[in-house]
């Protein structure tokens, strides 16, 4: 269960600032474009990510202000709470409850880029969310692994192992493919130990019944010991 937190006037004042300021930056031409390639919201303003951005920078992060926003269930609202959630007082509840009510891969996105790697939680809440059974969990619990391979300068590569034995499963999902690439990738160039480790882990996915497991296999070997991930790797040394 969530903290209770008691409201705030300055805090119910920015916010209620916020809502007003959005209506500056919409667009409806972006959201009946977004909403025809399936980005469905309850409000969508069409707001592009660089004006959230802007508006965001206007106020300090604050978790009763980001509980709020997220609360509202508009798309820019909900987009507005990444940004301005503290991660360190975010909740593992309050991650699983934002996670598991994502509604389309736009947010999932979002919080990978703007929170989630931020949180204590990061690589536990990867390795869970890897194993959620909702499409857009298991989304999340592979974009957070490739962001942490990715930013995290501190992690040891020993942090990462966990991951190569539970998205093993993942790789048979074909609606799962491009995330797969995309943040498998991250994983395998962070590093000549990761690099490796990944080669492996593909050649034995090749061997995998699953035709949609053997092709992404395929694909990220080539990838990842192509001489450009090779010089690469070759420079970090």
């Amino acid at each position: 269960m969530m903290n209770f937190l008691l409201d705030d006037d300055k805090i119910e004042k920015q916010y209620q600032h916020i809502l007003r300021q959005l209506r500056t930056v919409m667009n409806g031409a972006t959201a009946e474009a977004m909403e025809k390639k399936g980005l469905k919201y309850k409000v969508n303003m069409g707001a592009s990510i660089v004006s959230l951005k802007r508006m965001a920078s206007e106020y300090e992060p604050n978790h009763l202000l980001a509980l709020k926003l997220w609360n509202k269930k508009w798309r820019e609202t909900m987009i507005l709470a990444t940004m301005l959630e503290e991660p360190d007082k975010a909740t593992e509840e309050q991650l699983d409850f934002w996670v598991k009510s994502f509604e389309t891969l736009e947010i999932a996105e979002q919080a990978v880029m703007n929170l989630l790697p931020k949180s204590r939680y990061a690589f536990v809440k990867a390795l869970e969310w890897c194993r959620g059974k909702k499409y857009l969990v298991k989304c999340t619990g592979l974009m957070l692994m490739g962001r942490l391979a990715f930013i995290d300068k501190s992690a040891l590569d020993e942090m990462f192992e966990p991951f190569f034995e539970v998205i093993a499963p993942l790789a048979k999902d074909s609606e799962l493919h491009d995330v797969y690439f995309r943040s498998f990738g991250q994983l395998g160039r962070r590093s000549k130990l990761l690099n490796e480790w990944a080669i492996q882990f593909c050649e034995q996915l090749k061997l995998d019944e699953s035709e949609a497991a053997k092709t992404l296999a395929n694909e990220l070997i080539e990838e990842l010991s192509s001489p450009w991930v090779q010089e690469m790797l070759g420079n970090k040394e």
